[in-house]
């Protein structure tokens, strides 16, 4: 319920009021049955920005760190994030990963929308970095599209470390499905789950117009504050340095 009045009540139209969302590709949501909504990740606002474009409830993955603060900041920040549709997950414990995995798979099977931000982490300079390949494997155990969209202009709006918004107007664009169903059965293939999010990233870049980074982008940011030089990727990690590279259309045998 406290979903529904923050997004047509209490926050959504001042919203969309002050900073004029230009939303392209809604068409390319479903408006029913499961799937995942893989986003650039530019500013804090896009996981607020985003949901109040689409109709239905997108559930994000959050850390827990929001949900359990103590006193009144505790508990407002608790409301505003399980209001905003965000589901705590403990990222600090040895098992993240697969409690975000099995988390994900549940919401999805219970035929709603996902968002997730393949890079893991906001980018640190408005360029888009390596897609992690959680998705991908998110995508073939749930059997499920993936929808692309690419937030516009939010880093102007709110920048990293910036807690008052600028007043501009932003988009929100949105592309067609992409569907994985020819690698069905290839879960858990590190190969196929590299190039199924190469995919998606490469959408990502052609929505976007961002300048692609073939480096993840946590690693950028310890490096940038360890005050170390941003050095290439390692040798595992390396597929194109200047785009990420698209995923082969034929069926997997």
């Amino acid at each position: 319920m406290l979903y529904w009045m923050l997004k047509y009540a209490l926050l959504g139209p001042w919203l969309k009021l002050l900073f004029r969302p230009r939303v392209e590709g809604l068409e390319h949501v479903p408006t029913e049955g499961a799937a995942i909504i893989a986003s650039n990740h530019l500013s804090f606002s896009d996981s607020i920005f985003m949901p109040l474009a689409v109709p239905r409830r997108v559930t994000f993955l959050a850390k827990q760190e929001y949900f359990t603060g103590t006193g009144l900041k505790g508990w407002l920040s608790r409301m505003f994030f399980t209001g905003a549709g965000q589901v705590p997950i403990d990222r600090a414990s040895g098992s993240a990963a697969k409690a975000a995995l099995e988390t994900g798979k549940r919401i999805l099977a219970e035929g709603n929308l996902l968002g997730i931000y393949p890079e893991g982490t906001r980018s640190p300079d408005g360029r888009l970095y390596r897609g992690k390949t959680g998705v991908a494997r998110m995508a073939l155990e749930a059997g499920v599209p993936v929808i692309p969209v690419a937030m516009i202009g939010t880093d102007k709006v709110q920048p990293i470390g910036k807690k008052i918004p600028r007043i501009r107007r932003i988009g929100v664009r949105f592309g067609p499905p992409l569907d994985f169903s020819r690698y069905e059965g290839l879960a858990g293939d590190r190969f196929v789950e590299r190039s199924m999010t190469d995919e998606i990233m490469y959408e990502l870049m052609q929505l976007s117009g961002q300048e692609y980074v073939d480096l993840y982008a946590a690693k950028v940011k310890a490096q940038a504050a360890a005050g170390g030089k941003i050095g290439l990727p390692d040798a595992a990690e390396l597929t194109d340095v200047n785009r990420p590279a698209r995923a082969p259309t034929e069926k997997a045998s």
